[in-house]
């Protein structure tokens, strides 16, 4: 059967409701002729009548009240899909796809999601799981809309990156340790180790920092949890590079936290494609910016 026009079956649900092609035509603003072409057209496609002109109007036959059904939920189906691509594009609905690592989403994607939720209630954040590497990719590839990444990072076509945030990497200790002020890689590198798995930015950077001091210690145990890898440590297992997120949060008592020496940092930057960002994706982008520290710094890229 050749394809039925959404206008077609309009036209023959007006004339149901109406009882009269006249009636129909001018609610559909079109010329009497133009209704009657339709219903033609319809009846055709279909092989059967499906309305029966009677004295004082147009009645729909049988199968006339099948189609029409049919097409009152086609009609209204299409009418819904409009006004959900509508409320799209002026930002009142949407999903937005975000991905960052566990550490992140922990920290720091909580109070941007409940602002989120204040401001803009039909937008849904669908958030996954990934390593800088996986949601870069995934944004050149269009699977991703939004990724919180580590820094510093190659430049990729379509894909930008803006500097986030800035954490310091701090020693995360038990504290029945005796722990000197500012903890050197030669000290720590002694110790019982708990580090992040080799396959992140932050294994990267700590593993250049003790480089830099001629340590290459074995941790006892590799995780990307940062939780789980401080309940490790309040329990006394080893110690732990982590960032500091925010320095006003307690910490476990049976934590010491220690500045290292040299000082060591954590950059995060806010990636997302370059062109065709919908609304959606950029009141989320605007509210990360927004929860963004004064003063971040430039970003900084792989040579």
């Amino acid at each position: 059967m050749r394809h039925i026009s959404l206008d077609r079956l309009r036209t023959l649900v007006a004339i149901a409701d109406c009882g009269s092609f006249a009636e129909a035509a001018r609610l559909l603003h079109l010329a009497p002729p133009t209704v009657s072409l339709h219903i033609a057209d319809l009846e055709s496609r279909i092989g059967a009548t499906l309305l029966l002109r009677q004295r004082g109007g147009v009645a729909p036959s049988a199968a006339g009240e099948t189609l029409i059904a049919h097409a009152r939920r086609l009609l209204a189906g299409a009418e819904q899909a409009v006004e959900d691509v509508r409320r799209q594009a002026q930002g009142l609905e949407g999903r937005v796809r975000l991905g960052a690592s566990t550490n992140v989403i922990a920290h720091h994607l909580p109070k941007a999601l409940a602002r989120l939720g204040e401001q803009h209630p039909g937008i849904d954040v669908r958030i996954s799981v990934l390593t800088s590497q996986e949601a870069l990719t995934q944004l050149a590839e269009g699977a991703l809309d939004v990724g919180l990444v580590a820094l510093p990072q190659s430049q990729m076509k379509n894909v930008s990156i803006e500097p986030w945030r800035k954490d310091p990497v701090m020693a995360f200790m038990p504290a029945d340790w005796a722990c000197p002020r500012q903890v050197t890689p030669e000290w720590i590198a002694a110790r019982p180790l708990i580090l992040n798995d080799s396959n992140t930015r932050l294994s990267r950077i700590a593993s250049d920092w003790f480089a830099a001091g001629g340590q290459y210690p074995t941790p006892r145990i590799k995780l990307n949890y940062t939780e789980a890898i401080k309940r490790l440590v309040a329990a006394g297992y080893g110690a732990t590079l982590l960032p500091q997120e925010n320095a006003a949060e307690p910490e476990d008592a049976r934590i010491v936290v220690r500045p290292l020496r040299p000082a060591l940092s954590r950059e995060l930057g806010l990636a997302f494609r370059t062109a065709n960002a919908d609304r959606p994706t950029e009141y989320v982008l605007d509210l990360l910016r927004a929860l963004r520290p004064s003063n971040p710094r430039s970003p900084r890229f792989a040579r």
